[in-house]
């Protein structure tokens, strides 16, 4: 290497992420890395609301829930196991990290867009509108990462919501057809309803 090239880069000894005053939406962000090196020995630090996983040449390595580390072989096992550091820890290291603010986001908004319709054992066909309002929050990171978010630098909630709402809408004709409940019922069913929404999105959020 190159003087001028070592004298470029910057070594990295503290890791962490403050969410922009103002800007809620962001779920999740990538630590800018270039001509940057992380130190053996370096402080991550995960906030409260926050995950942070380290990714090397596109692998998915180790995660961390909120807390102070110092990083090392100790604390980056699966890091440490693909680059061979069980041999001879490299210091500094190249890794691309990446937070995740696992936040409730909450007043999330759905509605149907075009009539779902039923089939009532009085009425026979009825065509119904419905909206609301649902909460949820990232609870597996790697998967996050692995399906949705990939490698951007930011990734925004509003970039999620259409899939999510979406997801929903498409499940509403079973949700209704399997709940059973005749269409005079329905209003004073609304929460019992509700439930059952949560239950039929959940593997499909769980998937994300």
């Amino acid at each position: 290497m190159a003087l001028k090239d070592f004298l470029a880069k910057q070594f990295i000894d503290v890791i962490h992420w403050t969410e922009p005053e103002g800007d809620e939406g962001i779920l999740a962000w990538r630590f800018p890395m270039r001509d940057m090196e992380i130190q053996n020995g370096a402080q991550l630090t995960v906030r409260e609301s926050q995950m942070a996983v380290f990714v090397n040449e596109g692998r998915i390595a180790d995660a961390f829930a909120p807390g102070l580390y110092k990083l090392g072989t100790h604390t980056l096992p699966l890091l440490t196991n693909l680059m061979n550091w069980d041999k001879m820890f490299q210091s500094p290291f190249k890794s691309d990290v990446y937070f995740f603010s696992t936040r409730l986001q909450v007043n999330q908004r759905w509605g149907t867009t075009n009539p779902v319709t039923i089939r009532d054992a009085e009425f026979g066909a009825v065509r119904l509108r419905a909206y609301g309002i649902y909460s949820w929050r990232i609870s597996e990171p790697r998967t996050f990462h692995a399906k949705v978010s990939g490698t951007r630098e930011i990734y925004r909630v509003a970039e999620l919501e259409g899939q999510l709402r979406n997801t929903i809408n498409g499940r509403m004709a079973d949700v209704f057809g399997e709940s059973q409940i005749p269409f005079l019922d329905m209003a004073a069913n609304l929460v019992e309803l509700g439930q059952k929404i949560a239950e039929h999105m959940k593997p499909a959020f769980a998937e994300l």
